[in-house]
């Protein structure tokens, strides 16, 4: 059994893995952990959504002189020590393995800012109820990963392997209540998350007697409301972790806020 404290450390490599700090091993194995298990998957997407937007506030700066003199030194480089054009100085290959040194320190110190608990208490967010679902394809690999936010009434829907699809179709999120026929959730994109409303018909129905199932339908949806194409991924609902209500909720807080 995972402790708190392991599951910081998790979601604390699933940020690392974004931010591009990890060593190759310690990389090829949260990649691998984003292939087999939904909860990986989830986590590092909503930390490319977290973080990615701060690379765009990031101006470029030439540095100076004496700075290209002191990587020269720390690297010993035979050549003598030259003020360098941006370019060269930007595709220096050797300079940004050292600098990678510093970005790891840069890495940690922006996980505090970004995990630091406002000011204001806000025990909503954390005590809201959240349910999730793995949606597994026939093969057992994850196909998507369902987040639900039921004080907010959305549904956020992560791919964790990229499906292919036929020209003129796409998938096609159902739910599955217990001892009833399927009801559309809406359509979901292959490659990037979705955020659904939930109507109070279908937040009424979620739960643990319930699944989530993806078949393949036109573009636009089922003309019957049915589904009319294979199904290819299926998965039960659960109560989500502590943890990933933490994240799922900063998550939720983002595409509302993208959306607004």
């Amino acid at each position: 059994m995972n402790t708190v404290a392991d599951d910081g450390n998790n979601n604390l490599r699933y940020a690392e893995y974004v931010l591009g700090v990890l060593d190759a091993d310690a990389r090829a194995a949260v990649a691998h952990e984003i292939e087999t298990t939904g909860e990986a998957a989830t986590a590092v997407a909503l930390w490319q959504r977290r973080l990615m937007p701060l690379a765009d506030t990031i101006d470029e700066v030439t540095p100076a002189p004496y700075v290209w003199a002191r990587i020269h030194d720390a690297l010993q480089l035979d050549a003598p020590a030259k003020v360098q054009p941006r370019k060269g100085l930007w595709d220096n290959l050797q300079l940004w393995h050292w600098l990678g040194i510093g970005a790891s320190v840069v890495a940690a110190a922006l996980l505090v800012v970004v995990s630091l608990p406002r000011l204001a208490p806000t025990p909503s967010v954390v005590n809201a109820g959240y349910m999730a679902s793995t949606i597994q394809q026939d093969n057992g690999s994850t196909g998507w990963t369902a987040t639900m936010d039921l004080q907010h009434a959305r549904m956020v829907v992560v791919p964790a392997t990229p499906v292919a699809f036929a020209q003129g179709h796409a998938p096609e999120l159902w739910l599955i209540p217990a001892g009833g026929k399927p009801i559309s959730v809406g359509m979901i994109a292959r490659d990037k998350p979705t955020t659904l409303a939930l109507d109070p018909a279908l937040l009424a129905r979620l739960g643990p007697t319930a699944a989530l199932a993806v078949s393949v339908e036109p573009l636009g949806g089922s003309p019957t409301g049915q589904p009319t194409g294979a199904v290819i991924a299926k998965g039960a609902i659960t109560g989500a972790p502590d943890t990933g209500s933490k994240v799922a909720a900063i998550y939720v807080q983002d595409a509302e806020r993208t959306s607004s």
